[in-house]
């Protein structure tokens, strides 16, 4: 299921510096992953995870992203001051990057686009042995010093 069925939802989310928040109240059920070479590159990585607000009340609560025409039809925002991708913008409407939401876990991708540009080994990503941050033993004395700017994943009333 995308966004939760047919039951109007509170989302909100932003970039990783939080200069940039927004808003969404509605059903969010167009929740996909375009493998597109452009896609690929706008988030820089193997595929972007994308949610539609087509049909939602959708507002910038906190700053605005700033656009980048990365085709004669197509905008593509991102925060200017942390570089995090935040929309896909075209004549259709506008597509959420899916994880600068707060909870992302929320969002079920239900459509793949684009798959003439998928790579072939992300089908078997899942099979790729996994462990948690901590149990990266070498980067233990690096993580005990790391203290992170990122944004909390909620609303504040000022940040930093």
């Amino acid at each position: 299921m995308g966004g939760g069925g047919s039951e109007v939802r509170e989302y909100s989310g932003g970039c990783q510096c939080g200069a940039v928040r927004f808003h969404v109240r509605g059903v969010l059920e167009d929740v996909s992953i375009c493998h597109c070479r452009m896609c690929q590159k706008a988030f820089g990585a193997y595929y972007a995870p994308l949610v539609s607000v087509r049909g939602a009340e959708f507002a910038w609560t906190r700053g605005e992203p700033r656009r980048f025409a990365s085709s004669n039809l197509v905008w593509r925002g991102f925060c200017a001051d942390c570089g995090t991708p935040l929309t896909y913008e075209a004549p259709d409407g506008v597509a959420l990057a899916a994880g600068a939401f707060d909870d992302p876990s929320r969002l079920h991708p239900l459509l793949q686009y684009g798959v003439e540009g998928r790579l072939d080994f992300v089908d078997r990503l899942h099979s790729l042995p996994a462990r948690c941050t901590e149990q990266d033993v070498a980067a233990l004395p690096f993580l005990a010093r790391l203290v992170s700017n990122q944004h909390p994943d909620h609303d504040t009333l000022q940040w930093p």
